[in-house]
């Protein structure tokens, strides 16, 4: 089934006249106006419905040069199915304690999934999106977030407690950071790092990887990437250390637990549920947290597995 980006992508190399450029221009921005006036579905159906008239009739056009590309590119993509939005704010600041603390929570975007039918394609007008799929997609959506903002909350709340404890005591000097960044935001999947950094007599970080698939609406774990009943730790175990290696060769400073004396310090394979992310062009990105498989110094690292890795077991 094709959705927006979809046939945005077939009709790349497509031609259309002058006219027919400006023609979907201006429907378009009468789309994006109306939108913008009203928040109900019905005046949504028409957005996508405008859009998509100029997109079927996109079908017929001789495939003859690049000018469809950059019309297409023009077209405005629909809002993000999951927001971002602060559930508590914690500032504190004097000679001795600072702390900047932001905790995210998730919002299903319900605007941007109507109850109904939105898409169709082609001639016959088969229709894309059926109602059961989307309320099920809303559901899967509304449960993961659920789920990762009970996680985040209770990662926060103890750095929280402990630094106004802290504070009560009188205890030397501390430091409290908790933020986060959109790493990844596509058509495909979501994926939101929460950060937490602290320090007193020396400092700590701590990252936090939560990934959602937009076409399901469920959260994914590293083993949902994979086929099932294959062995993915392997492979993505051994091309680290392999990197490990690598970067050992390379600078003396950088030091990783492959070869120590005391070997249950010494890095063997990755965890089934291994922190992860994906990046935009679909490459796993394995993280580790300070001290998980070198030295403190080494801070939070993380190793970009190489697509012939893993392709033959990739989903």
């Amino acid at each position: 089934m094709k959705n927006m980006f979809d046939l945005k992508e077939e009709y790349q190399n497509k031609e259309m006249s002058e006219n027919q450029i400006n023609a979907m221009r201006t429907a378009i921005e009468k789309a994006k106006r109306d939108s913008e006036k009203s928040h109900n579905v019905v005046v949504f159906q028409r957005v996508m419905a405008t859009a998509a008239a100029f997109l079927m009739a996109f079908i017929i056009l001789p495939n003859t040069s690049g000018t469809v590309a950059y019309a297409m590119s023009q077209i405005p993509v629909l809002g993000r199915l999951v927001e971002v939005v602060t559930f508590r704010d914690y500032q504190y600041e004097d000679e001795r304690n600072s702390a900047n603390v932001e905790v995210p929570e998730l919002a299903v975007a319900e605007k941007e999934i109507p109850e109904e039918t939105v898409v169709t394609k082609g001639v016959a007008g088969e229709a894309l999106i059926e109602k059961d799929a989307v309320k099920e997609k809303k559901e899967n959506l509304q449960k993961s977030v659920e789920e990762i903002n009970a996680e985040i909350q209770a990662i926060t709340e103890p750095f929280i407690e402990e630094f106004k404890t802290n504070l009560e005591n009188e205890e030397g000097y501390q430091d409290l950071i908790v933020e986060n960044e959109v790493i990844n935001s596509t058509s495909e999947y979501f994926t939101l790092k929460l950060i937490c950094y602290t320090a007193s007599a020396s400092g700590a970080e701590w990252n936090y990887y939560y990934t959602i698939d937009l076409n399901t609406g469920e959260r994914i774990l590293l083993e949902d990437i994979f086929a099932e009943e294959t062995d993915y730790v392997t492979p993505i175990s051994e091309n680290i250390k392999l990197q490990m290696e690598e970067q050992m060769a390379a600078d003396e400073n950088v030091y990783y637990w492959l070869h120590d004396e005391m070997e249950e310090f010494n890095f063997t394979k990755i965890a089934e549920d291994q922190s992860f992310y994906l990046t935009e062009n679909g490459e796993v990105v394995i993280c580790f947290n300070e001290g998980d498989v070198a030295p403190m110094y080494m801070g939070v690292v993380e190793f970009v597995i190489p697509q012939e890795v893993i392709r033959d077991i990739r989903i």
